[in-house]
């Protein structure tokens, strides 16, 4: 180890790139972050008889339901397809989301830090 620090580390000069490099990738991840919130995504099921939109935040903004499917001798087929639809919805979030820091992640040379 060098005299008076750590072999190869020079100090403040350093530490202030670093910090500078932190803040950036910072303000991408909040930027990246409320475009992700304000994307939305649609999932369906039984066919399309159901549709289900969500947001990026996870919030159901619409759900719609085919007059057809509705069987009040079977209410528990139209809640099986409504929570897919949902669930088909959430997931495809999820996926965008999880891609989209991926790739800031990576580009950063930060792998895996989100």
């Amino acid at each position: 180890m060098a005299r008076g620090g750590f072999q190869g580390f020079s100090g403040g000069n350093n530490m202030q790139q670093l910090m500078r490099q932190a803040q950036k990738l910072q303000q991408q991840a909040l930027e990246m972050t409320e475009q992700l919130d304000a994307m939305e995504y649609t999932g369906k099921a039984g066919g399309g008889a159901v549709t289900c939109t969500v947001n990026g935040k996870r919030e159901v903004l619409s759900l719609k339901i085919n007059k057809d499917v509705i069987d009040p001798e079977d209410p528990e087929m139209l809640e099986d397809i409504v929570m897919a639809a949902i669930n088909d919805a959430l997931k495809q979030g999820e996926e965008n989301r999880e891609a989209q820091m991926n790739k800031l992640s990576g580009a950063t040379g930060m792998g895996g830090l989100f």
